[in-house]
């Protein structure tokens, strides 16, 4: 979603590399692409005019040291201004979600009808639920949670919290279009006390556009709740409306924080820079997909590096540690070290490994500007479909033939291609990808991680190490 804003970024700071230093010709050449940039992106106006104001005055008095080019300095203190514009100048306790009081911790979910609160409600329940939220820097542990809908006005709204409330595992408390949202909410409080929740969720109804009906309604719900968070659900696809939204919400409510879903659409990305800067109240989650899991807390530093192009690697690195089954890892790693053969039996695990790892192109997303942009090549569609081609490959095989696939001749090639309703040449393609992984494991057998990366060299394109790509 932000690549538009990352590139033009990117050949900013290449312009400035010829320069010896940062004086305010060339200064104020390169703000006016980072104006232009962020008004491309849909940024709103009066936080470009903030933003270029903080970035000017601390560019020129910016040293640059010897290690630094002027390019380098300059997006030094463009990274340190654009964390600030997304909340990083609250401090890092701002962003985490907050569960400070007597259970329930009551979180109230405001928003238009459309943004994906329901959706986001859900996804916050499974997050909670499984022990990944973090207080002061630790995780707190899992909690115990219930959701409702007061949402009496849109059809099936209360149906689609409880078939989302089942998908994750969380406690629906039950709910009917003719109860007053009051009466349900009150109901559900008292619910949660009697069964020892630890957080009740309450969904809230939208509107397709603000109305004062709505924020009377929603504002009665806060006075009777008297919530922890109160969470104003934004669709990033939304622009500039975005803004307009978020900062009606704002004046009417008490808000706590924001949720920015559908990051990962194709919009430009303003909402994401703007939203925080107009109500004031900082991002504590992004929705990344339309999967259940694809919910991430909101670290302003990580996403100003990846506005630069820098990547954000420790989400990365987090995103594997939550997802990837350690032990299986070492049973691979103890089973190479040992000297025994890599088999396609190994070869279907790491598939099933990477598969878990989540969506591809929200991991993409996540790499340096350079790594990205030649995976990105591969297209994470495509890489997503070949490997569960090559999963069905695999699968279409006897578990002797995936333990010695030496015995892989013509007759029994063309029966596994039948089976996997692919042709012959994508049975062979997939075990020449495999021969070459074969390879790599003997490397690390043989002279540890310098050997690997040189046989690595050697392979055409990231995406063979996972049997997808071409």
């Amino acid at each position: 979603m932000l690549e538009n804003l990352t590139q033009r970024l990117s050949r900013v700071i290449k312009t400035m590399r010829g320069e010896a230093r940062l004086t305010e010709s060339n200064t104020q050449d390169m703000l006016r692409e980072v104006r232009l940039a962020l008004l491309e992106a849909d940024v709103s106006l009066p936080v470009v005019r903030d933003f270029i104001a903080r970035v000017k005055e601390k560019a020129l008095g910016e040293e640059v040291v010897g290690s630094l080019s002027p390019g380098q300095a300059l997006v030094g203190v463009v990274h340190t201004e654009l964390t600030a514009l997304m909340g990083g100048d609250l401090g890092p306790e701002a962003s985490e979600l907050s569960l400070a009081m007597q259970p329930p911790a009551i979180i109230l979910m405001a928003g238009l009808q459309g943004a994906g609160k329901t959706t986001t409600t859900g996804k916050l329940a499974k997050w909670l639920s499984e022990g990944s939220h973090v207080q002061y820097g630790r995780k707190t542990g899992k909690k115990k949670v219930a959701v409702v809908s007061a949402d009496v006005y849109r059809p099936a709204a209360i149906e689609q919290l409880k078939t989302v409330a089942e998908q994750v595992g969380v406690e629906w408390i039950a709910s009917d279009p003719s109860q007053k949202p009051e009466d349900i909410a009150r109901n559900a409080v008292d619910y949660a006390k009697r069964h020892h929740f630890d957080v009740l969720i309450v969904d809230t109804a939208g509107r397709l556009g603000i109305d004062e009906a709505m924020m009377r309604e929603i504002r009665a719900l806060h006075d009777l709740l008297k919530p922890i968070e109160t969470l104003f659900v934004v669709d990033a696809m939304q622009g500039q409306d975005a803004v307009n939204t978020a900062k009606a919400f704002g004046e009417a409510l008490p808000l706590t924080g924001v949720v920015l879903t559908k990051l990962d659409g194709d919009a430009r990305g303003g909402a994401a820079l703007s939203v925080r800067h107009v109500t004031g109240k900082p991002l504590k989650f992004v929705g990344v997909s339309e999967k259940l899991d694809g919910l991430e807390p909101f670290y302003p530093e990580r996403m100003a590096q990846r506005v630069l192009g820098m990547g954000d690697i420790v989400s990365l690195v987090e995103q594997a540690q939550k997802n990837i089954d350690m032990a299986e890892a070492q049973k691979l790693a103890t089973k190479i070290k040992s000297g025994d053969k890599f088999d396609l039996n190994d070869f279907r695990d790491q598939i099933v490994q990477v598969k878990k790892m989540g969506d591809m192109s929200s991991m993409l997303e996540k790499l340096p500007a350079q790594f990205a942009q030649a995976a990105g090549q591969l297209q994470s569609g495509q890489a997503e479909k070949q490997m569960r081609r090559t999963e069905g490959i695999l699968n279409s095989m006897t578990p002797l033939e995936r333990t010695k696939p030496e015995l892989l001749k013509a007759s029994r090639k063309r029966r596994i291609a039948i089976g996997a309703g692919v042709p012959v040449q994508e049975v062979n393609r997939m075990l020449n990808q495999f021969e070459q992984m074969q390879g790599m494991m003997k490397q690390m057998k043989k002279g540890g991680m310098a050997k690997m990366m040189r046989a690595m060299g050697g392979m055409k394109g990231l995406g063979k190490l996972g049997g997808f790509g071409r």
